[in-house]
């Protein structure tokens, strides 16, 4: 074992995580561990360890693809035509994939100096054709972009790769162990991606003092002395190598009973899993756990070790208690209950607006003072009102762009390079896929002209780059008094919970605020994480006047340095009132004076505005809301007893 890296066997805690990386290199068809968790708790020294301990590779002299020699059916190009096909050892790859990868460089592409030589294409393996039968490790893999996560997910899913770039088609083995590291607080993984790692386990830091003592004394003992310190493990190391080694023989011959298979079953449908891959892992994980344990036959006991792990990432809402364990046979051993459903992440307030049992909308008017102290009082985002949504009117204004902000395609020379395209204006070249283009016809050209390269119009290419921009979504709602203040919130509320359910999925971020009394405040820092919204929005007050330009002030507070730091986003900003404006920000008239702060906003064309009026249509009609929305050059709609799919509705509008 190297003395430069921490061994495997002296990590102290994180059980779990040490089991789900032994797991995924006695059978990598598990699928991969993903392991999230806080930073330094030691996810990238376990991964990095664990590699130290499988045996070398048998492959031949010369092969660049990590060929099994067993495998004759597998042998790529070099191996099927060597003559002399001499065996050597090779250590066990392990490779870091970096944050700044490219398709090319993950999947393989033209080798370009054999293609200038030879005048013909000829493939340069990528990182999956060397990681081949060893590990692949993906470092904060939220960060890592979608496009990228779903090649290696599908190649360690099939079990081999397709390269098909620059006129090249070829298919090779591709069996590696995955392992990714994150850290959710820097931004989640989409759940379709999520859901194709077998495993998932969360890493925390230890709260035992004890333990921590201990592991501060083995990092200095290590650091100090790296090698001697190896050395004092060098015995238990060999030992886990060797139970690794037939634990991987053993795997093929496991057998599970049907009892077994009918508790693997009963458990994934007691979590509401969705499919059938959380079964499919759970089989494979057990037989994984079984082939350590140096049984062939799984027991309900190994489901139980690896479900956990198996289902952490997968279960989902309104799950119902776990099944109890079936009796085994006299020889299996006595297994606990499986694992027990954790609390479920905070949820959207549900909308109850249509309940029948609703009490009707109250109609007092403005207030001209501040309302009475049971009107102050903070509510639950659970409060009901009755509503029914009215058709816009027939003079909408025009709507001002889309509001679609996701990736976005940049003729300027910003944002990441993903691809090249023929072009014979090429202000951004691509000089590796025209260097690519031009090489299979060096040989005729260089012949002709005399010269080392020869690039022609037809081989230049230009550079795609792509900009993530995300959504940015801003809800500025009056909590004053006004009429239909309570429905507002509970709508805005709710809209806001169920905005960020879908922007963990797309990495986008939701923000609101609130103008009442005298002032305006931020109750929700623009943010995609749902749990922070919802701890946040579990109380607020509402009553008072309505200072309507200090909402529209802080909006742009907010807003701005938004777009200082990404001069590309496009932010949607969501103004729910009445318009019902009785407090300047000076000494000034407060309608006029909003509705001159109005115009001065508009005129920065970034921030799409949309003005949602809650005004009752039954009675008198002021529709100041109106004319803020013509103001702002806003879109429009006007809907009596907002509610939160309403929002949710205009939302999604804007955005298709």
């Amino acid at each position: 074992m190297s003395g430069s890296v921490f061994p495997f066997v002296a990590m102290i805690g994180q059980e779990q995580m040490k089991l789900a990386l032994l797991l995924n290199v006695i059978d990598p068809q598990i699928g991969g561990v993903l392991i999230r968790g806080e930073k330094g708790t030691g996810k990238s020294t376990a991964a990095r360890a664990l590699a130290s301990l499988l045996p070398p590779l048998a492959v031949h002299a010369g092969c660049a693809w990590n060929c099994d020699p067993d495998r004759r059916e597998e042998w790529c190009a070099h191996c099927r035509t060597a003559v002399n096909k001499v065996k050597i050892e090779r250590r066990t790859p392990f490779a870091t994939l970096p944050l700044n990868a490219t398709e090319e460089m993950v999947l393989g592409g033209l080798d370009f100096s054999r293609t200038v030589q030879q005048g013909k294409r000829s493939l340069q393996p990528g990182l999956l054709a060397r990681v081949h039968r060893g590990i692949l490790y993906i470092d904060e893999v939220n960060l890592l972009d979608d496009h990228l996560v779903d090649v290696i997910l599908e190649a360690a899913a099939s079990g081999a790769n397709v390269v098909e770039r620059e006129g090249l088609s070829y298919l090779h083995p591709c069996r590696f162990t995955l392992i990714g590291t994150m850290n959710p607080e820097e931004g989640a993984l989409r759940p379709q991606l999520l859901d194709r790692f077998g495993l998932c386990v969360e890493v925390r830091a230890e709260p035992d003092p004890a333990v921590r003592v201990r592991l501060i004394e083995a990092r200095e003992s290590y650091e100090q002395h790296p090698r001697l310190f190896c050395e004092q493990f060098a015995e238990e190391s060999a030992a886990y190598a060797t139970r690794i080694t037939r634990a991987r023989r053993l795997v093929p011959s496991t057998r599970l009973p049907d009892a077994v298979r009918k508790y693997i079953t009963d458990l994934a449908l007691s979590q509401n899993v969705a499919g059938h891959r959380a079964d499919l892992v759970i089989a494979r994980a057990a037989s994984a756990h079984a082939a350590w344990q140096g049984r062939e036959l799984v027991k309900i006991s190994d489901v139980v070790q690896v479900a956990e792990m198996a289902l952490l990432h997968r279960r989902r809402d309104s799950v119902p208690p776990p099944p109890p364990p079936p009796q085994e046979s006299e020889q299996a051993e006595k297994s606990p209950p499986p694992p027990q459903d954790r609390q479920p992440s905070p949820q959207p307030a549900q909308d109850k607006s249509n309940s029948p049992s609703s009490p009707p909308n109250p109609g007092q008017g403005e207030q001209s003072g501040p309302p009475p102290e049971a009107d102050d009082r903070p509510f639950e985002i659970g409060e009901i009102f009755k509503v029914r949504p009215i058709a816009p009117p027939q003079d909408r204004l025009v709507r001002r762009g889309s509001g679609r902000r996701t990736r976005t395609r940049t003729s300027e020379k910003q944002g990441r390079y993903v691809r090249s395209r023929i072009s014979d204006q090429c202000r951004d070249l691509a000089l590796d896929a025209t260097l690519r283009a031009a090489a299979p016809y060096q040989q005729r050209r260089r012949g002709a002209a005399g010269l080392p390269l020869v690039i022609k119009k037809q081989d230049w290419r230009e550079k795609v780059r792509e900009k993530r921009t995300g959504s940015l979504i801003l809800f500025v709602v009056d909590a004053s008094g006004s009429m239909g203040a309570r429905g507002r919130m509970v709508a805005s509320k709710g809209a806001v919970m169920s905005l960020l359910l879908d922007a963990y999925q797309k990495r986008d971020r939701v923000g609101m605020v609130t103008f009442r009394r005298r002032e305006a405040s931020v109750v929700v820092p623009l943010t995609s994480s749902i749990e922070v919204a919802g701890k946040l929005l579990r109380e607020l007050p509402c009553g008072g006047r309505t200072p309507l330009a200090a909402g529209l002030a802080k909006a742009r507070e907010v807003l701005l340095p938004q777009l200082h730091r990404n001069p590309n986003l496009r932010p949607l900003a969501i103004v729910v009132t009445d318009g019902k404006v009785n407090v300047p920000l000076g000494t000034g008239n407060p309608v006029d004076e909003a509705l001159g702060l109005a115009a001065r906003l508009a005129r920065d064309t970034r921030i799409h505005w949309t003005v949602v009026d809650t005004e009752d249509p039954c009675g008198v009609r002021f529709e100041l809301a109106c004319k803020l929305a013509r103001a702002l050059g806003a879109e429009y709609f006007s809907i009596e007893g907002l509610r939160s799919t309403d929002l949710l509705q205009i939302v999604k509008g804007l955005k298709s």
